[in-house]
């Protein structure tokens, strides 16, 4: 077991490593020009250059590199361009906000999906199968954007039922802060309820059919236990993998409905940082979600080792 984390933990590292590359130069392969941004109507050469050296733009791709990576190993991801306020500090504001709409989302997800994808399998052929398969294609077809609004409208402006944007948060009235979130979870959970269904109904279907399945039906287990013990526990490899890359996808991803329904996290500050080309903030929040990719990838690959013990040893011999 300590081998095989101790060489998830080296690639993760590696991997983190390459991300901080792509990260700076990706970044720099933007069209504009920062100082442009920032200087606003001072555009003369004098003022252009003093904006250039202070803000390191004159050094070479190496030097800004290490300034980078330096600063990061530190904690520091620069300071915006365009408030003067750290990135760290920026980021430790938005963040929690995505953070919290994800797991809700990602709960929802699981939930809807993971219930309706086990439904369907051991339903199969049945209304309950065809129902189950109608509201995962709905899921999947429906965009993000169009179900908010269409949420905003009849949820929240006609019934009333939910704040149509706004955040509160947790630390000053929870309940206040799970009023504001549910809708928006909702939202951009149906989607991943959708992929998580589907991947839960075919990792069912094929455990069913298996030949342990088989015996602990002849050995006279009762069929919950056969579902639970051993069809679904044997499914979760396939449905932690899907879970986990959703929620890396969920915490870049909600961008859209942040902006719907007026949440203050990553949506806001990275488009913001885009279109005024805010180095800083742009490297800092491309970085920690890539950093926030590579520790889902690494527990992931922990849940894995402790669902399936096989996977536990073939790791460790590799």
């Amino acid at each position: 077991m300590r081998s095989y984390l101790l060489h998830r933990l080296w690639q993760s590292a590696v991997t983190l490593v390459l991300a901080t590359i792509v990260v700076f130069l990706g970044v720099r392969a933007l069209p504009g020009d920062p100082a442009l941004a920032f200087a606003g109507e001072e555009r003369d050469p004098a003022s252009l250059a003093a904006i250039r050296e202070r803000l390191g733009l004159n050094d070479s791709l190496v030097v800004q590199y290490g300034k980078f990576v330096l600063g990061a190993l530190r904690g520091d991801l620069g300071t915006s361009t365009r408030t003067g306020i750290p990135v760290s500090t920026m980021i430790g504001t938005g963040l929690p906000v995505t953070i919290e709409l994800s797991l809700l989302a990602l709960l929802v997800a699981i939930v809807l999906g993971v219930t309706t994808g086990v439904v369907a399998a051991v339903r199969r052929g049945r209304p309950a199968e065809w129902f189950a398969n109608a509201l995962a294609l709905l899921g999947l077809s429906v965009p993000n954007f169009w179900l908010g609004l269409i949420a905003i409208l009849y949820l929240a402006v006609g019934l009333g039922l939910f704040p149509a944007s706004g955040f509160v948060p947790f630390g000053e009235d929870p309940v206040a802060n799970l009023h504001h979130l549910v809708l928006p979870a909702l939202v951009l959970g149906t989607g991943i309820a959708a992929i998580v269904m589907r991947q839960t109904r075919s990792a069912m279907l094929e455990s069913l059919g298996a030949d342990y399945i088989r015996t602990a039906r002849a050995k006279g287990a009762s069929p919950r236990a056969v579902i639970g013990r051993h069809a679904l526990r044997n499914s979760l490899v396939v449905v932690v993998t899907v879970v986990g890359l959703q929620l890396g996808i969920l915490i870049s991803g909600a961008v859209v409905t942040e902006r719907i329904f007026g949440l203050p996290g990553f949506g806001k500050m990275t488009i913001d940082a885009v279109f005024q080309r805010d180095y800083p903030v742009i490297q800092g929040v491309v970085l920690v979600t890539a950093a926030a990719y590579i520790l889902i990838n690494f527990l992931v690959d922990v849940a894995y080792s402790l669902i399936d013990p096989r996977i536990r040893v073939a790791g460790g011999q590799s």
